[in-house]
């Protein structure tokens, strides 16, 4: 059991911190005795500290550098750590001091220590150079910079944390964030923009749908980035159109439904726009007028219905939702009415957001977001690949989006060839098996039609994905996974830990995979790394003790 010692204004990101690192914790009582002590406040003493490990984090100079004597060496803001192989940004204060004992963090410029542990008789002590949970805060209200955006920002401080754990000799339990049976969570979606060309004449849609299609197909086959049958597609796409405006031939757009031949056996979300010809609002005033549709949920009611039947899930792609809850519950309202599914996600159009969203959303009514992420590039915005908690927000959780196909494909993004665009992915990949989590991906309605032609590209993904081990499925059932999650508890019993998974929570589907109990062998108990740890299934409502020092027991 960790025992978190903290400011009294920190106490909601200390909570959502050990929702991601699910892992037996509690504020500190003085009449328990604690395996791990966790210290983030300036005037903490460790003195007579009796836990096993004492753990300091803070970005400033505190009361326990003057009882230890450390050395605090410069005081700076933002920087990036080296942690063994990996890269660890930090955005708020943080210190480097002439550390005694082990080097665990080091800043990535000068070399010197921001984090060390010392051994003394039968304590080990910690000092971190930064503060764990403003760093979170940071994390989960502003976001990272696209140039960070790589980085498992979130898993890394939880490394941190976990390996100092078992790594001085104390046992260590977990829920990790990995579904039973699976490697990792990857979430499908497709946001419905343009389902129609037949609804575009004349209009900026249409114009650059021809511009692209004619000119931009030239240029990316001179630039090897656009096969010869891919241009002839789209001209013969571009020669159609007046058929289609005439009734005469198919409306090449209105065929998304294909994906539901794409994800055959598998669950996926289509966020849908509300109405159509409303550009919505920014923070100061009108939103450019070309961030209308033409298109309005009643005008594809019967194609929504069809998805619905066969087991999809239909969001909200909100216009004002996330700044005007009045807004948001007629918007959510136009869903529900051709639907009938009342509790429904939703993903702002454009990724519109403030730090008041979270608020005006779940005021709204919905049931969880799905805007966090890059309009220009790829990666995890909030530092994270697991459903988390905005601070703000009381009940409203939020589902990171990570990979966007425009953000990938578009010549004023990242304009990647399929080649490279298969190894950015591979590496978000690699990181969800690595630390588990759900990848977010967005698929739009018509990137599997002329002109962008990225069907290819996508079923290939939905391929490598399932060789994975990928649980692939729809947003509303990875935010249910992540409920059932946060809901285990923890409690000291008698003869060990008790972990208990209560009555399913309200919206959570009873066909999301079970959760695995993890518990690592402390450090010298195992030398091989398939023997670092043991996972057990924690079935619903199933008590599992865990004696210190034996086997699992399960009741």
């Amino acid at each position: 059991m960790i025992g978190v010692v903290a400011n009294p204004e920190e106490y909601v990101l200390v909570r959502e911190f050990f929702e991601l690192f699910k892992t037996p914790w509690e504020f500190y009582r003085s009449e328990v005795q604690y395996e791990v002590l966790l210290c983030a406040r300036e005037d903490a003493s460790v003195q007579g500290a009796t836990a096993n490990l004492v753990i300091v984090y803070a970005g400033q100079k505190v009361f326990c550098d003057e009882e230890e004597k450390i050395e605090i060496t410069s005081h700076r803001k933002n920087g990036t750590l080296s942690y063994k192989d990996s890269r660890l940004p930090i955005y708020g204060d943080r210190i480097t001091f002439r550390g005694k004992g082990i080097t665990l963090l080091k800043d990535e410029e000068s070399k010197e220590s921001v984090g060390s542990l010392v051994n003394s008789g039968s304590r080990a002590l910690a000092r971190i150079g930064y503060n764990l949970f403003q760093e979170i805060r940071i994390l989960l209200t502003d976001g990272q910079p696209p140039e960070n955006a790589s980085i498992l920002t979130v898993e890394i401080h939880i490394a941190v944390l976990r390996d100092l754990i078992v790594g001085s000799g104390l046992p260590l339990v977990e829920i990790p964030p990995i579904p039973e049976e699976h490697t990792f969570i990857a979430c499908l979606t497709h946001d419905v923009d343009h389902p129609s060309i037949r609804r575009h004449k004349w209009d900026h849609t249409m114009l650059g749908f021809v511009q692209r299609a004619v000119i931009g197909s030239v240029v990316g086959v001179l630039k090897r980035r656009v096969s010869v049958r891919h241009l002839l597609t789209n001209w013969a796409a571009v020669a159609r159109l007046p058929f289609i405006y005439l009734g005469l031939a198919k409306d090449f757009w209105y065929e998304f439904d294909r994906y539901l031949e794409i994800e055959r056996d598998l669950d996926s979300t289509f966020f849908v726009l509300p109405f159509k010809n409303e550009p919505g609002k920014t923070a100061s005033g009108l939103a450019p007028r070309i961030r209308a549709s033409g298109y309005g949920a009643a005008d594809i009611a019967e194609r929504l219905q069809t998805f619905v039947s066969a087991g999809r899930e239909i969001g909200l792609h909100g216009i004002d939702a996330w700044i005007d809850t009045v807004k948001g519950q007629e918007e959510k309202e136009q869903i529900t009415n051709i639907t009938g599914v009342k509790n429904i996600g939703v993903r702002m159009h454009w990724l519109y957001f403030n730090e008041s969203s979270p608020v005006a959303l779940e005021r709204a009514g919905f049931t969880y977001d799905s805007t966090v992420g890059y309009n220009e590039t790829v990666g995890y915005r909030a530092g994270t690949a697991q459903v988390y908690k905005p601070l703000q927000a009381h009940h409203l959780l939020e589902l990171p989006l990570h990979v966007m196909d425009t953000a990938l494909f578009y010549p004023g993004y990242l304009n990647l060839s399929f080649e490279e665009a298969d190894k950015q992915v591979g590496a978000i990949i690699n990181s969800a098996i690595q630390f588990g989590g759900a990848i977010t991906f967005n698929w739009h309605d018509r990137s599997i039609a002329p002109e962008r032609l990225w069907g290819e590209f996508y079923v290939r993904l939905i391929s490598e994905l399932k060789v994975k081990g990928a649980w692939c499925t729809g947003a509303g059932r990875v935010v249910a996974w992540f409920q059932k999650r946060r809901s285990v508890a923890f409690h000291r019993g008698e003869q060990g830990l008790d972990i208990v998974l209560p009555n399913a929570h309200p919206n959570c589907d009873e066909r999301v995979p079970g959760l695995r109990v993890r518990v690592y062998n402390p450090k010298g108990s195992s030398t091989k790394p398939s023997e670092a740890y043991v996972d057990t299934v924690l079935a619903t409502s199933m008590n599992i003790r865990l004696p210190v020092g034996s086997s699992v027991v399960c009741q």
